[in-house]
């Protein structure tokens, strides 16, 4: 993040902004929206933060990218940020948001790993698990798959970690082998 404080406080006048205006899911949804573009395009972020394009260019680019698609707010918001040169922090200033909307809301974001896609069924009992284990009301699930891993599944919320997968194992195991604490040193 080039500039955490700046994004924490547009993103936060963004949020005072549309409780004001009752909008809150609203720019949320926006806010995922946009987020969506910024990831699926690293030319649409790349064009963001090139000085050499005109604010103008610009702002009929992010236009024409959000016509239709997010709320006035939003889009008047867009157009500030423009107007203040300060889009090339839009990716930012989203990711911010999306965080101050979920301490709101009380979300918690969790990201599960695993060395092949989920069933919905298996996720859910997943989800549960955490609930029951955790206290948490609402969770955000990321999925993503790591074949590397083997077997099991690495789990991530709150900066913990939660590491059951065959690769860790296979790792101890190696480790255990390599300082040898199993055969008593001759010397």
């Amino acid at each position: 993040m080039q500039n955490p404080r700046l994004a924490g406080r547009y993103a936060k006048s963004l949020i005072d902004l549309a409780i004001e205006r009752n909008q809150l899911d609203a720019a949320h949804a926006d806010m995922q929206y946009l987020q969506a573009a910024c990831k699926s395009s690293k030319d649409f972020v790349a064009l963001l933060r090139s000085p050499i394009i005109k604010a103008d260019k610009k702002d009929k680019i992010l236009q024409a990218v959000t016509a239709g698609k997010v709320s006035d707010l939003t889009a008047g918001f867009n157009k500030l940020l423009v107007n203040k040169s300060r889009e090339q922090f839009l990716p930012e200033i989203i990711t911010a948001f999306i965080e101050q909307y979920n301490a709101i809301k009380g979300i918690q974001r969790v990201k599960l790993t695993t060395a092949t896609p989920i069933s919905d069924e298996l996720k859910q009992g997943i989800i549960n698990k955490i609930k029951a284990a955790t206290g948490f009301e609402h969770l955000e699930v990321e999925t993503a798959t790591q074949p590397e891993l083997i077997g099991g599944f690495v789990l991530e919320f709150n900066n913990k970690l939660v590491d059951a997968s065959i690769l860790r194992d296979l790792r101890d195991i190696k480790t255990q082998f390599q300082k040898n604490i199993y055969v008593r040193n001759i010397r």
